[in-house]
C-alpha cells in the first residue's frame, strides 16, 4: 500500500501553490520562469526518501519529450490540448516505469546520463530561438483552480513507488503549465533546455554531497547552484529578446 507522509503532503501543497501562481501570470516568459523553480523535484525527492540517481537524470530527458509531444500534437496536429496533455503524461508514466526497471543505478550510468542531459540542453538552448507568443491568464477563480491542481498532484503521489526517480522529474508543473500556457507552448518548450542546463550541476552536486551531509542539506546546496545558473541564463535570454525587439 502507498503511504502518504509529511513530505508527500508538502509536495501536494507546494506544487499546487506554484502551479496556481503560474496560472494567474499573463506573460509567457514569467510563466516559464515560475515553472522553472525546482520545487517539485526537491519535494518529490524528499517524499521518495531515496538518493538522487540515474532515474532522476533520465527523467529530465523524458520531461523534454513530454513537452514536445504536447506541442506537436496540439500545434502540429491541431488536437485539443487536454487529450494531448493526457496522452503525453501517460507516455511519460509508461516510459518512466519501464526505464526504472532496467536502468542500472551505477556511477557510470549516472554520470553518462548527466553528460547526455547537459549536452542536449546546451544544443537545444542554442538552436531554439525566441518567438513572440500571446499571453494568457486563467479565468477560473482560485478556489476552483487550487483544488483542481491539488487533485492532479495527489494522483502522481500515489504512483511514486512505481516511478522511483522519474516521479521527482515528472512534469507535475508541466501538466498544469502545458494547459495554462497552451497559447505559448514554444516559449515553455524553450524553457525546458534551461532546466536541463541548470539541473545538471544541481543533481551532480546532490549526488556528490548526499552521502556525506544527507539528502536535505544536499538539495539545499543544489538550490544555490541551480538558481545561480537559472539567473545567468534568464538574464542573457531576456537581454537578447530586448535587443531583438529594439532592432525590429
Amino acid at each position: 500500500p502507498v503511504q502518504i507522509g509529511p513530505w508527500d503532503a508538502a509536495l501536494v501543497v507546494g506544487v499546487s501553490l506554484q502551479a496556481t501562481v503560474m496560472a494567474y501570470l499573463y506573460r509567457p516568459r514569467w510563466k516559464a520562469l515560475v515553472y522553472s523553480l525546482p520545487v517539485p523535484f526537491t519535494l518529490a525527492s524528499l517524499a521518495l526518501g531515496a538518493p538522487v540517481g540515474v532515474t532522476h537524470v533520465a527523467g529530465l530527458i523524458v520531461m523534454l519529450l513530454f513537452f514536445h509531444a504536447v506541442r506537436g500534437m496540439h500545434q502540429g496536429l491541431g488536437w485539443p490540448i487536454v487529450p494531448c496533455i493526457v496522452l503525453a503524461a501517460l507516455g511519460y508514466v509508461a516510459t518512466g516505469m519501464a526505464l526504472a526497471r532496467v536502468l542500472p543505478d551505477t556511477p557510470v550510468a549516472f554520470w553518462s546520463a548527466v553528460a547526455l542531459a547537459g549536452v542536449l540542453g546546451v544544443v537545444l538552448l542554442l538552436t531554439m530561438k525566441h518567438r513572440e507568443e500571446p499571453g494568457h491568464r486563467s479565468p477560473l477563480p482560485v478556489w476552483i483552480k487550487l483544488p483542481a491542481v491539488a487533485c492532479v498532484i495527489v494522483v502522481l503521489v500515489l504512483l511514486k513507488q512505481y516511478l522511483r526517480g522519474f516521479m521527482a522529474m515528472f512534469p507535475m508543473m508541466g501538466v498544469i503549465t502545458a494547459y495554462e500556457a497552451r497559447h505559448s507552448l514554444w516559449t515553455i518548450g524553450r524553457q525546458v533546455p534551461v532546466l536541463l542546463v541548470a539541473f545538471v550541476p544541481m543533481v551532480a552536486l546532490v549526488r556528490l554531497l548526499q552521502g556525506e551531509v544527507g539528502l536535505g542539506p544536499a538539495l539545499a546546496c543544489g538550490w544555490v547552484v541551480y538558481l545561480s545558473v537559472l539567473a545567468l541564463i534568464t538574464r542573457r535570454m531576456w537581454a537578447g529578446r530586448a535587443a531583438a525587439a529594439r532592432e525590429a
